[in-house]
């Protein structure tokens, strides 16, 4: 039976996971498609039978589940695959799930491959490239207060051709404490860590990498620790924009907040033990009334901007390499001209990991 390991991920026409959906859904191969042998349920059942019964008893009840579930994909799934198909299989281990997947198709003539080890092998090759991959690369961190359009200057860099880490795209959360977003939960952190790894992997080390300077967490998950060092080591990129323009994009953003101000009530009551109760029944009030530019413009000052200036002086201390840019709005255009002065300030064949390419000025 041919195998493969993780370095031939991308050398295959699709990458198979046939662990159940649960196992899928916490963490998974990058574009890999789920066909599970055993769904959730029914791992649960094979796995009582192992442990309370016997080996035996649940390798012929996993065995007749595993045989029913692979002629349904059979059926379905490669009902049209050509000859030359090439699927790469892989399971927890590399072991009975993936190996009768394998089995099969290689036995229709297909150039299945099952990946050696499995999501485990796959894993603890993540974990290590994490370690290792973070520094080879050189970042530009796009910094700046609350509001000041940082994810809408990466999204603008990206556009212009630029590399660009989204952490909190990955993570599905805006860094804060009314950062989440509705109706699109976070990832588990092993996912949150797969899609960092594939992004990393992808990137040119002959190029800059932009990334907004973030927390050790977003929402509840953890960014890698050799990335968060080799962002917190990397020259910033300062952006300053008028209060004004902040509130107005914070209020686009934040929409949904517009639609449940009893919801964002909620959550500004965590703030009462940081803030004063006082204060936090002032926000509270504002938010009831309706009075968005107002409450917005009191959490800024009062809040957001004190914390982001202590975060920023303790990860983000100011270096003789950063550049600072002024911006009178944070329109698309004016994003888009931000995106253009940044690429033609950092050259991408001058710079290299070890040693950023320029002196501290202003744009």
């Amino acid at each position: 039976m041919r195998a493969a390991t993780v370095a031939d991920l991308a050398r295959f026409d699709e990458v198979i996971d046939v662990r159940s959906p649960g196992e899928f859904a916490a963490d998974h191969a990058p574009g890999a498609i789920n066909l599970p042998v055993l769904d959730n349920d029914e791992r649960a059942r094979v796995g009582t039978l192992y442990k309370q019964v016997s080996p035996f008893e649940a390798k012929k009840v996993g065995a007749a589940l595993i045989s029913h579930n692979i002629a349904r994909h059979l059926e379905t799934w490669f009902a049209d695959k050509p000859r030359h198909y090439r699927p790469l299989v892989y399971c927890w281990r590399g072991g009975n799930r993936s190996g009768a997947m394998t089995h099969i198709l290689q036995k229709i003539g297909f150039a299945a491959a099952q990946l050696e080890g499995g999501y485990k092998a796959y894993r603890r090759h993540v974990v290590a490239e994490l370690a290792r991959l973070p520094a080879t690369l050189h970042y530009r961190v796009v910094s700046g207060p609350t509001g000041s359009g940082k994810s809408r200057l990466l999204a603008a860099l990206q556009q212009a051709g630029a590399q660009v880490l989204d952490l909190e795209d990955l993570a599905a959360h805006r860094g804060s404490l009314l950062g989440a977003r509705p109706d699109d939960p976070q990832p588990a952190q092993k996912g949150f860590e797969s899609a960092v790894w594939s992004a990393l992997s992808r990137f040119d080390p002959a190029r800059p990498v932009y990334v907004e300077s973030e927390s050790k967490r977003i929402g509840a998950l953890t960014v890698p620790e050799a990335l968060i060092a080799a962002m917190r080591s990397s020259p910033c990129i300062r952006i300053e924009a008028p209060l004004s323009a902040r509130v107005q994009l914070l209020i686009e953003d934040y929409a949904h907040f517009l639609a449940a101000p009893g919801m964002l009530n909620a959550r500004l009551a965590h703030l009462a033990e940081l803030r004063g109760r006082q204060t936090v029944a002032s926000w509270q009030a504002l938010a009831s009334a309706g009075a968005w530019p107002e409450l917005v413009a009191s959490l800024l000052e009062q809040h957001y901007d004190p914390a982001y200036r202590k975060s920023l002086a303790h990860n983000y201390a100011p270096g003789p390499d950063d550049i600072s840019l002024s911006t009178p709005d944070l329109g698309p255009a004016s994003l888009r001209a931000l995106a253009d002065r940044i690429l033609a300030s950092w050259p991408a064949a001058s710079l290299s990991p070890a040693t950023p390419a320029c002196r501290s000025r202003s744009l």
